[in-house]
């Protein structure tokens, strides 16, 4: 098939990364291309009180370009951040409006997009509020919103006709049930998280953090270190778009 267009969704700069950063790397080396749309540009996200948020925010997207570089094995990737505010984000319509124009823009094969229905992990952490908010408009733009010519008309008026995403990748599910071998690109991921420095800090315990985390994830599936996913396919190879 033709080079596979792969988008991923996020609430965040190093949320990909975090969630699905192995996997990216993956399909790169496989030769597809990547393209990320980030909800905010996370400017709230630092315990300096000298910071400003617009300051904070130019410095995010400018790593979150370099992460995404390091991904693609060097190539750039266009990142589109649609600057909701960070903390605040809600699933409105018109964010559903704003991811459905790049998914028409961009026709994506695969979406990556987190879990919306994940509140709590373990014992020590509760799932961000723009997290679930990001995944649940990401969801409801994928379908039906991006596919169906009678919503959002002002986007067809814009020159982007709908377009149906052929599978969804919905990263650190609550629910997995597939689980990709990132053996193979562990060192990329963790390259790429570390071009995120405003946000890692002591990169020693983030690796480790990290790592631990995937080794757990695959432990039960023979897996040295997986990402885990619940997979979604929306359109059967045998309907599938030949563009």
């Amino acid at each position: 098939m033709a080079t596979r267009r792969v988008m991923v969704i996020m609430a965040h700069p190093d949320d990909a990364e975090f969630g699905c950063g192995g996997t990216l790397a993956k399909l790169a080396r496989d030769g597809a291309d990547l393209r990320y749309v980030l909800c905010t540009s996370g400017d709230k996200g630092s315990s300096d009180p000298n910071m400003s948020g617009v300051e904070l925010a130019c410095i995010r997207e400018e790593e979150q370009r370099n992460a995404a570089r390091v991904l693609a094995g060097g190539k750039d990737v266009e990142v589109v951040y649609l600057r909701q505010e960070d903390g605040m984000l809600e699933v409105t319509h018109e964010l559903e409006k704003q991811i459905s124009r790049e998914i028409r823009r961009w026709r994506p094969h695969l979406v990556f997009c987190q879990d919306p229905t994940s509140l709590f992990g373990g014992k020590n952490y509760i799932n961000h509020p723009d997290h679930r908010a990001a995944g649940m408009a990401a969801l409801n733009a994928i379908y039906p919103k991006a596919r169906d010519p009678l919503t959002f008309p002002e986007l067809l008026a814009e020159g982007f006709q709908p377009w149906k995403v052929w599978e969804v990748y919905v990263a650190g599910a609550k629910e997995p049930d597939t689980w990709v071998d990132v053996s193979a690109t562990l060192e990329t991921k963790l390259d790429a998280l570390r071009e995120h420095k405003s946000q890692v800090g002591d990169f020693t315990w983030v690796r480790e953090r990290v790592m631990q985390r995937l080794a757990d994830a695959g432990r039960d599936q023979g897996i040295p270190y997986a990402e885990v996913y619940r997979h979604m396919i929306l359109v059967q190879e045998q309907d599938r778009e030949a563009e």
